[in-house]
């Protein structure tokens, strides 16, 4: 059965190079039992009675949104029928390794579990476009920007947690720098660019941050200026992730004040692909918006 792994199987490769830690291996995991599923044709109701839950669960399970109990995947692969005994332990062995915790689990207590995901996927991610209106994206804003823009959405935190929450957006920044980062493509409107947030000297500080960073070769930053006027994405930001690993597919971050929806169902992944393409041949290119932040500079 092709969902099956094999000796140079996806979720061999995967284990051997885990990007984007357990979010990612929930992902491949749930993706590869949806398949062995569909293959025996077995519905969610049935695969769900084999492991005491529901469907929902092994909705929620395929999706790659929980965590897994190996009994669970134990049953299920008796019942989809793999019996091999490699294939079996390549399937337990993602199983445990889906459950250990990112480097994010320090900052739980800071950290929504909507927003955890979010994190694994950028580690994963091979490419992310992403469209901001009000604020600077946050893996580009410096330190003192963080801070402003984590009061402004957290009023009644205390000093500390401000800080753990600044240190959370550093750290998840590295990515950015490593070896094998992806590769960034950041449209900015001219909004978050001038709304003055922690006063002028961290503006100045934060523009000075996108310029040298901007000269970095995988980052590509555009400015939709106030002059081009509307634009495609009716003023939402947006965030468009692809990845290497071959059974993920494209998704659509939204975030929301509360909450986030991801989205992964190709006609809906399009329409912002599309939404994406109009923002860019609409903003400025990049070496026009580097000019501009120049610009700005000076001005602040």
């Amino acid at each position: 059965m092709s969902a099956q792994p094999e000796h140079d199987s996806p979720v061999r490769r995967l284990l051997a190079q885990p990007r984007g830690g357990p979010t990612v291996l929930r992902i491949v995991l749930g993706t590869h039992l949806r398949r062995l599923r569909e293959a025996s044709g077995i519905t969610r109701e049935a695969a769900g009675d084999a492991i005491r839950g529901s469907h929902a669960k092994i909705s929620r399970l395929e999706l790659g949104r929980v965590g897994y109990k190996e009994r669970d995947v134990a049953d299920l692969l008796t019942l989809y029928g793999v019996h091999d005994p490699l294939q079996r332990e390549e399937f337990l062995t993602l199983a445990q390794h889906a459950n250990n915790p990112g480097w994010w689990h320090q900052y739980s207590d800071v950290l929504p579990t909507w927003f955890e995901t979010l994190l694994g996927l950028e580690e994963a991610a091979s490419v992310i476009r992403t469209y901001e209106v009000q604020f600077v994206p946050g893996l580009l804003q410096t330190a003192d920007y963080a801070r402003a823009v984590t009061k402004l959405g957290h009023a009644r935190a205390s000093q500390d947690e401000i800080e753990r929450r600044v240190r959370l957006r550093m750290r998840r920044q590295e990515l950015l720098t490593r070896p094998h980062g992806p590769r960034l493509w950041a449209v900015i409107d001219e909004a978050a660019l001038r709304r003055p947030l922690g006063g002028p000297e961290v503006m100045r500080a934060q523009i000075a941050h996108l310029l040298d960073i901007s000269e970095r070769p995988n980052v590509t930053l555009q400015v939709a200026p106030f002059r081009i006027g509307g634009l495609a994405a009716a003023g939402g930001p947006v965030t468009l992730l692809r990845f290497h690993e071959s059974d993920l597919p494209d998704i659509v971050y939204l975030e929301q004040l509360t909450s986030a929806l991801y989205l992964d169902k190709r006609p809906e992944v399009e329409t912002y692909m599309v939404v994406m393409d109009r923002l860019c041949a609409a903003a400025e290119t990049h070496a026009d918006s580097v000019a501009f932040l120049r610009r700005l500079h000076a001005e602040l």
